[in-house]
C-alpha cells in the first residue's frame, strides 16, 4: 500500500460532498422514524455546512483571483477559475431549494411548485455548463445531474401539489430510465472484466484496475437501485419497512463513493485560493506529515523471520584493479557492472 500514492490521488471536493450527503441522510432517517425529534433546519446541517464551505472558499478564491493578476496567465488558470464560478452559482441555487424546502416543511403556506423553482433554474443552467465543460475538457459531474433530471424534477412538484395522482413508482419513471443506463455501465464493465481475466496479452496492473471499477460501480448503482425501489414502495404504502432499514442500501453507496474518492485526480485548485493540490498543499502546511506520506508498504511479504533469513542475497561484483596507460599516463578504471574479458594479445610472426 502506497500511502504518497493514495493521497495524492485524493479529491477532497467530492470527499466532502460525500460525507456531508452520508450524515444528512442519517440524520433525516432518524427525523423520518421520530427517534430524533430535531427541527428541520438543524436535521439540514450537514447541507448547510456543505454549501457554507462552498462559499467561502469561492470567496477566497475570488479575492486571490483579484489580487494577484500575474496568476491569470498560467496554463489553464482562466478556465479553472470560471469552473469554480459555475460550481458555485449552481451550489447557490440549490441552497435556495433547500432553504425553501425547510421552511415550507416546518411553516407551509405556500405551494410546492414555488420551492422547486431554484430546480427549474439549475437544469438550463447545467446544460449550458455542460456544453461549456466538453469544450474546454472540464469534468462536470453535477452540472450533468442536474441536467438530466428536469423531468423528474416537474414531477415530483407536481405530485407534492396533487396535481397529478400517479403513483410514486410512475413518478419515478425519469429516475428509472437514468439509473437503466447505469446499470448498463455495470454491465459493461463486468464483460470487460471478465473479457480482460481470460486474455493472455493483458497485463496484470490493467486487469486489477478493470475489476476494481467493475466492484466499485457495482458496490454503488445495486445498493443505490435498491434504496430507490424500498423508498417508492414505502411512500407508496407496500411496505412497512422504517425509513432507517430503506436508507441503508444509501449509506453503502456512499461509503464507497467516499472511497473513491482516493483514487479519483481532479479538483479545482483555485478552492480557497490554494493553486495546487490539495494534498500538496496541507503537506506544506503539515511538514511532519511527510514523513508518514513517503512510507510504502508491502503486504505480500513473508513476516516470518526465518523466511527472511532464507532470501539469497546477491553477491557483490567483483573488484577490477585499475590500469595505468603507459603513453598517456592516465589511469583507466573499468565500472564493475561493465566488466568486459580483454581480447588475447595477437603475436605476428616476423617473415625469414
Amino acid at each position: 500500500m502506497n500511502l504518497r500514492g493514495l493521497f495524492q490521488d485524493f479529491n477532497p471536493s467530492k470527499f466532502l460532498i460525500y460525507s456531508c450527503l452520508l450524515l444528512f441522510s442519517v440524520l433525516l432517517s432518524l427525523r423520518l422514524d421520530g427517534v430524533i425529534q430535531w427541527s428541520y433546519w438543524a436535521v439540514f446541517t450537514p447541507i448547510w455546512l456543505w454549501k457554507l464551505l462552498v462559499i467561502i472558499g469561492a470567496s477566497v478564491g475570488t479575492g486571490v483571483w483579484a489580487h494577484n493578476p500575474q496568476y491569470r496567465a498560467e496554463g489553464e488558470t482562466c478556465v479553472e477559475f470560471k469552473a469554480m464560478l459555475i460550481a458555485v452559482g449552481l451550489h447557490v441555487l440549490l441552497l435556495m431549494f433547500e432553504v425553501l424546502v425547510c421552511d415550507r416543511v416546518a411553516r407551509g403556506g405556500y405551494l410546492w411548485l414555488l420551492v422547486f423553482m431554484p430546480l427549474f433554474f439549475v437544469s438550463p443552467v447545467s446544460v449550458a455548463a455542460c456544453v461549456w465543460g466538453f469544450r474546454h475538457d472540464r469534468s462536470l459531474e453535477l452540472e450533468v445531474l442536474c441536467s438530466v433530471n428536469i423531468l423528474q424534477f416537474i414531477f415530483i412538484a407536481l405530485r407534492l401539489e396533487k396535481i397529478i395522482t400517479w403513483p410514486w413508482l410512475v413518478v419515478c419513471v425519469p429516475l428509472w430510465i437514468l439509473m437503466s443506463f447505469l446499470c448498463l455501465v455495470v454491465l459493461y464493465y463486468i464483460i470487460w472484466s471478465v473479457l480482460f481475466l481470460r486474455s493472455i496479452d493483458i497485463i496484470a496492473e490493467q486487469r486489477r484496475t478493470h475489476i476494481t471499477m467493475a466492484i466499485s460501480w457495482m458496490t454503488i448503482v445495486v445498493p443505490l437501485l435498491t434504496f430507490e425501489i424500498l423508498l417508492v414502495h414505502k411512500l407508496d404504502g407496500h411496505n412497512s419497512l422504517s425509513y432507517v432499514c430503506v436508507f441503508v442500501p444509501l449509506w453503502l453507496s456512499l461509503l464507497t463513493l467516499m472511497a473513491t474518492t482516493f483514487g479519483q485526480k481532479g479538483g479545482n485548485h483555485w478552492w480557497f485560493g490554494i493553486r495546487k493540490d490539495f494534498c500538496h498543499f496541507l503537506l506544506e502546511l503539515l511538514p511532519f506529515l511527510r514523513e508518514y506520506g513517503n512510507v510504502s508498504y508491502d503486504l505480500q511479504r513473508s513476516e516470518d523471520p526465518e523466511a527472511v533469513e532464507d532470501v539469497p542475497v546477491p553477491e557483490p561484483p567483483p573488484k577490477i584493479a585499475p590500469m595505468f596507460h603507459k603513453k598517456t599516463g592516465v589511469v583507466i578504471t573499468q565500472s564493475p557492472g561493465k566488466y568486459f574479458v580483454p581480447p588475447p594479445k595477437l603475436c605476428i610472426d616476423m617473415p625469414d
